[in-house]
């Protein structure tokens, strides 16, 4: 009796040990690597709502101005996202079709807001800046 017990706790261990892994969402930027080395971009950690685009793909994307990168383009998807991340000498965003934005940008010691319209182009780090200071675009929240 003792044996088939013995085999029944074995067979338990051996069925548990064989079960896939728990996936734990870290929200990391997937890609992120890749798109670090081909166009300087940190991309740091989102809900998956707010994603790196080509921008000549579509129209409707959020558009970001950076006077080091250019144009740096992201798709908004669901009803709401976010991202951080780090873009430097960002000067004029412009909402998706169909999203606001309220960007973070840190300038020095500072961190300062800017909320971006739909479909509109909205100066902000060093273009709003009165002393002209360079700010890094360090997060982005989307809403409908």
């Amino acid at each position: 009796m003792w044996a088939v017990g013995a085999h029944q706790e074995v067979a338990s261990a051996l069925v548990a040990s064989e079960a896939p892994p728990v996936a734990v969402e870290d929200f990391n930027y997937p890609g992120a690597d890749k798109i670090l080395a081909e166009k300087g971009i940190v991309l740091k950690r989102g809900d998956g709502h707010i994603i790196y685009a080509d921008c000549a793909s579509e129209t409707g994307l959020l558009e970001i101005l950076a006077r080091d990168k250019g144009k740096v383009c992201f798709r908004v998807t669901g009803n709401s996202g976010w991202l951080t991340l780090e873009i430097p000498s960002v000067y004029l965003i412009k909402g998706s079709a169909e999203h606001e934005a309220q960007v973070d940008m840190t300038v020095d010691a500072e961190e300062k807001s800017f909320d971006v319209a739909k479909g509109q182009w909205t100066p902000v780090g060093e273009s709003a800046d009165e002393q002209g200071r360079e700010h890094m675009l360090v997060e982005i929240r989307t809403s409908r």
